[in-house]
């Protein structure tokens, strides 16, 4: 080939490889440091939601035997309004939102605002203490919802976003990395599997959406880990997965349906794998299976305890109904017991 023709043949090469990089460098969610194709898709989601409550304000002194002649009889109690905010997520067009239980509990009404400035009064479909969630329900047309990610497949270090409404600012988008999976003994709510990330999170974004950067819900943010009541770059996700479940069961149900076995258990030792039985429910399904206290479980269904919340979550996520099998360890007997898990009493 000759000088000629080589440089023919190169430089239109260099050329395409230059504007195939410029043309990628310019699609959009293609940077590396640019969020905006996931805010775009991801915000029209994301509402804003205002609550307002009666609230009775009883004076201290109205039964005090000394000064209850001073307050009349209408004097002694007094109705105000408690309003607060909140953040929540379309995730249905038929108009179905989610948000924290602690958003909306108490509340005598619910206002929605959207993000294309429309607004309505929702209605609560269910509510879950156990897991700080709530549905809530909106008639308007034309909704928007969120597209769903798998924070099943997401890793420590992954950039997220994080979408609410902070302070009542509006709507406000912050980013952060994935800090953590699976927090748990947090003591904010019975069930709890958080999503930890550094993205800032403040009073009002309860409620909101985690994004990754292609605008795909991972999880409900939910809370901060602080002392002063500000964002200190711990906060706290319901993952997507845990909060899909529990909306479909309180929508058919009426409230969530979790597994239960009527067990009380302790891990063996700090970092192995099983945990021991310390109290059984009288005819629980455990008793009836013949569990006995002291026994030391090892799997369910195959999978380790852990150091039993691994073990109860897979319990908690059982059907009521369905058939489980139990490795245990009785003295130096190992044994396999298959029971029904029955559905989990009310708090």
């Amino acid at each position: 080939m000759t000088r000629h023709s080589l440089k023919t043949f190169i430089w239109p090469t260099v050329c395409g490889i230059l504007l195939g990089i410029c043309i990628l460098a310019y699609l959009p969610g293609q940077r590396d440091n640019d969020y905006t194709y996931a805010v775009e898709h991801a915000a029209p989601a994301v509402a804003n939601i205002y609550t307002t409550k009666v609230v009775e304000q009883r004076h201290p002194l109205a039964d005090d035997p000394l000064f209850k002649h001073f307050f009349s009889r209408n004097g002694r109690v007094k109705q105000q309004l408690e309003r607060s905010l909140g953040s929540g997520v379309i995730v249905s067009d038929a108009g179905y939102l989610l948000t924290n239980y602690h958003v909306i509990k108490g509340a005598d009404e619910i206002l929605v605002l959207l993000h294309d400035g429309r607004q309505a009064l929702a209605s609560v479909i269910g509510s879950d203490a156990d897991t700080d969630l709530a549905v809530l329900k909106i008639d308007l047309d034309n909704l928007t919802s969120i597209s769903i990610g798998d924070p099943g497949k997401i890793h420590v270090g992954n950039i997220v976003l994080a979408i609410g409404n902070p302070y009542g600012f509006g709507q406000t988008v912050t980013q952060g990395i994935v800090s953590a999976i699976g927090r748990y003994g947090l003591g904010l709510s019975q069930f709890e599997n958080f999503i930890q990330t550094d993205a800032a999170i403040n009073p009002g974004n309860s409620g909101g959406a985690l994004i990754d950067t292609k605008g795909r819900l991972l999880g409900i943010n939910t809370a901060i880990y602080t002392q002063s009541g500000g964002s200190t770059g711990i906060g706290l996700a319901i993952p997507t997965d845990l909060a899909l479940r529990t909306m479909s069961d309180l929508i058919s149900y009426g409230r969530p349906l979790r597994g239960w076995l009527g067990i009380e258990v302790q891990p063996v030792g700090v970092g192995t794998n099983g945990v021991v039985i310390t109290a059984l429910a009288t005819s629980g399904p455990a008793e009836k299976a013949g569990l006995k206290i002291g026994d030391v479980l090892i799997n369910i269904n195959g999978e380790q305890v852990g150091d039993g919340h691994a073990g109860m979550k897979l319990i908690t996520y059982t059907r009521p109904g369905e058939r489980v099998k139990i490795a245990l360890l009785r003295g130096e007997e190992q044994l396999t017991i298959e029971t029904e898990v029955s559905m989990r009493p009310s708090s």
